[in-house]
């Protein structure tokens, strides 16, 4: 993904006013407009002055852009933003081109976290949008945070500054990956009613569970004896330990099922526990004489199916 420096398009300073933005915006769009400019690049350069301009006339996504900083060197291979360079922003979704084309850049940055906005009626505020990390135990039994945004704030000098704000989020219990939280009227705000603003639910890594959907996945050890004997074992689950058992002669990455144990709902998810079978290290002498002993004694071949 190529780079695109927006204040380089447009021919301004990165500490320009909106005024300056805005004039130096009608000047190239002027000069590129396929109406007056019949080269070949023009269409291209017309497409480029719009996009610039779609970003450094909006407040929330010019401040989320200068965090990007300068272009890194081309050395370092095709551009990628960094992680969560965008924290603590809400990117208004909707306006006139929403359904304009532009670079994979734009779309990247600005337009990945879309969500169900639906259309508004003029003088509403724009719906807005953001993500929230929640934990796996956050997401079984529900929780209340406080999230901080970062809201661009236009001064009578032209000038943007950045004003916190607190909101109050309810995390419900069963919410998924990827699924959205409606907070309403704490968008951007309108003449009329202010927008919603939808939160993507992202889970942070998690040491035990893989979750997918409502579904957890986790891997189980167990010792040799417990997979050649069976048994019962302890495992976690979000809402407590419990016994499961293991059948004799069980397989490693044979799968079990704990059906209603995963993530809440109508219905309830399930866990899936692989088994993985950990060997005891052989870092004493007892150990390694009971080790030898069954090298001796257990006539087994782990290769034997390799044939030959």
């Amino acid at each position: 993904m190529e780079f695109k420096d927006y204040y380089k398009v447009l021919g301004v300073a990165r500490d320009s006013g909106a005024d300056e933005v805005k004039k130096a915006f009608r000047k190239a769009a002027r000069k590129y407009h396929p109406d007056i400019n019949s080269s070949a690049e023009a269409e291209a350069k017309f497409k480029d002055v719009n996009e610039a301009y779609e970003v450094l006339k909006d407040p929330e996504r010019r401040a989320a852009y200068d965090q990007l900083g300068q272009e890194p060197p081309r050395s370092q291979g095709p551009y990628q933003p960094p992680p969560d360079w965008d924290g603590g922003f809400s990117f208004s979704q909707g306006g006139p081109q929403q359904g304009e084309a532009f670079s994979d850049f734009f779309e990247t940055l600005f337009r990945r976290g879309a969500g169900p906005t639906g259309g508004r009626g003029a003088g509403f505020g724009a719906d807005s949008h953001g993500r929230i990390e929640i934990t796996v135990e956050e997401a079984f039994k529900g929780a209340k945070r406080t999230l901080s945004l970062r809201s661009p704030v236009l001064g009578p000098d032209g000038n943007m500054t950045l004003e916190e704000r607190s909101i109050a989020v309810n995390v419900p219990s069963g919410v998924t990956e990827g699924q959205h939280i409606r907070l309403a009227g704490q968008g951007a705000p309108g003449s009329g009613a202010a927008g919603d603003l939808f939160l993507e639910v992202s889970f942070a890594p998690h040491p035990i569970y893989r979750p997918d959907g409502k579904d957890l996945y986790l891997d189980l050890p167990i010792a040799p004896w417990e997979a050649a004997l069976g048994g019962h074992v302890t495992m976690p689950t979000p809402e407590g330990k419990v016994e499961l058992r293991i059948h004799k002669n069980a397989r490693a990455g044979q799968k079990l099922r704990l059906k209603g144990k995963g993530l809440p709902g109508h219905p309830s998810g399930d866990i899936y526990a692989t088994l993985k079978i950990v060997n005891p290290k052989a870092d004493t002498a007892e150990a390694r004489a009971f080790f030898e002993k069954m090298a001796q004694e257990m006539p087994f071949d782990p290769r034997a199916n390799l044939g030959g």
